[in-house]
């Protein structure tokens, strides 16, 4: 009996022993499978190398990362995977290297031992940023050059200015011939912009709105080049600006070409003179200007006569020359704060400010007509010296009209009176007409 009972406890223990080894190989095998799931969901690239140098083991981020199917990687050489290593040393623990794969991605190697055996544990990352290499760190500074756009950053209690190489042009320097400072900065700005570019910056430190400006440098050689600039600040721990950074832009061609484009649009292409609208936005100023000072506006509407006979029997490079010429003679006979346009053909309109209320309007029109005939009237032509006539009408604010288009269209009558009296005439508006003539 004692000899059936021990044998049955025998039989208990072993099953209980059965059980709980069953038990405990369940569980490593869940924890296998957690293993392998973590192991191929690691956005880092892993191979486990054997004592031999092949892959025995690899997850999904590796074959991924190197550009390589599964079949291709296991069991492989390493050296086939990454073939750049097959012209280095033997791989040793803590070492660390560069590589690119087979799709043209950079990425870091770095081996790990395991334990005291002799496998190695390969892992692979992206390269990060300041792991790029030098072709790509000179390939962002080639592209900051030639965009025309550099960054700095300013250490507003000591002064210290960062320049990338970029700006160092912008100022008209070659890149280290010069130690970037603020005061080398407001040195080389245009002596009317500084005070409006450290009013921004002022601005941008005790608000924090964003900072953006642009202004004018002047380069050593003297040439004057436009800038734009924009940033904000650096605060630190308790909230006050230690630093401004931002980056800056050559926008001299850019002001170029607007100046262009707001020439063309606001003067005549072949005189330079202002255009009809130009024309009419300052006599509209002229006349608010007479209407508080209590002074007259003189308009003059010219009309060229037999120009239309030079086109046809010189051409029209000829009525060219003639076009230039009366403007030039136009701006000549002006005083500074006169204004002459071109309306259309040969058209031509002055303004002439600031005349007295108490003169005798007869005798400021034969005045004014008197004037601009006597400049037109001369030759011009250096090889065939011509003379070209004109027919002036003029009217007077407030004599003639109180507004601006009543003012236009007087003196546009004025001057068709004028042309059907004959060569070198001027006409005032009404009510008061005159008639003068230059020979």
């Amino acid at each position: 009996m004692p000899l059936i009972i021990l044998a049955l406890a025998a039989a208990l223990l072993l099953i209980f022993l059965l059980t709980r080894l069953l038990r405990r190989e369940h569980q490593a095998r869940q924890r296998l499978a957690l293993h392998d799931q973590l192991f191929d969901k690691l956005s880092d690239g892993v191979l486990l190398i054997d004592r031999n140098g092949h892959i025995r083991q690899h997850n999904q981020a590796a074959a991924r990362l190197l550009g390589k199917a599964d079949s291709e990687l296991l069991g492989s050489p390493l050296t086939d995977a990454v073939p750049q290593l097959a012209q280095a040393e033997p791989l040793a623990a803590g070492q660390r290297l560069h590589i690119v794969s087979a799709t043209g991605s950079r990425l870091a190697l770095a081996v790990c031992r395991l334990d005291e055996t002799a496998e190695n544990l390969v892992l692979l990352q992206p390269a990060s940023e300041a792991e790029r290499s030098l072709e790509d760190i000179e390939r962002f500074k080639h592209s900051q050059y030639f965009a025309r756009i550099g960054t700095w950053d300013w250490d507003i209690d000591t002064n210290r200015l960062y320049w990338s190489e970029a700006i160092y042009a912008m100022f008209g320097h070659a890149v280290g011939a010069v130690t970037p400072s603020y005061e080398l900065f407001c040195a080389s700005l245009h002596p009317d912009d500084r005070e409006r570019v450290r009013a921004g910056e002022l601005r941008c430190i005790e608000t924090g709105e964003n900072h953006d400006e642009e202004y004018r440098v002047i380069w050593p050689d003297g040439s004057l080049h436009w800038l734009r600039e924009t940033g904000n600040v650096v605060k630190n721990a308790e909230g006050a600006a230690v630093k401004m950074l931002g980056v800056v832009r050559d926008i001299t061609e850019e002001k170029v070409w607007a100046n262009q484009m707001h020439q063309l649009a606001h003067h005549d292409a072949l005189t330079g003179l202002p255009n009809r609208l130009v024309f009419e936005d300052r006599l509209r100023n002229a006349l608010e200007r007479a209407r508080r000072n209590a002074t007259r506006v003189a308009l003059v509407f010219i009309d060229l006569n037999g120009f239309k006979a030079i086109n046809d029997a010189h051409g029209h490079a000829a009525g060219d020359q003639v076009l230039v010429a009366t403007a030039q003679k136009l701006k000549g006979a002006l005083r500074e704060s006169d204004s002459v346009a071109r309306i259309g053909g040969d058209e031509f309109v002055v303004i002439l400010e600031g005349l007295a209320l108490d003169c005798v309007l007869e005798e400021e029109a034969r005045q004014i007509g008197e004037k601009i005939l006597a400049a037109l009237a001369t030759p011009f032509g250096s090889e065939n010296p011509q003379r070209i006539g004109a027919s002036l009408g003029i009217a007077v604010f407030p004599d003639h009209a109180p507004s601006m288009d009543r003012l236009i269209h007087s003196a546009d009558l004025a001057m068709y009176e004028a042309k059907r009296s004959g060569e070198n005439q001027y006409r005032l508006g009404s009510p008061g007409q005159q008639r003068a003539s230059v020979e």
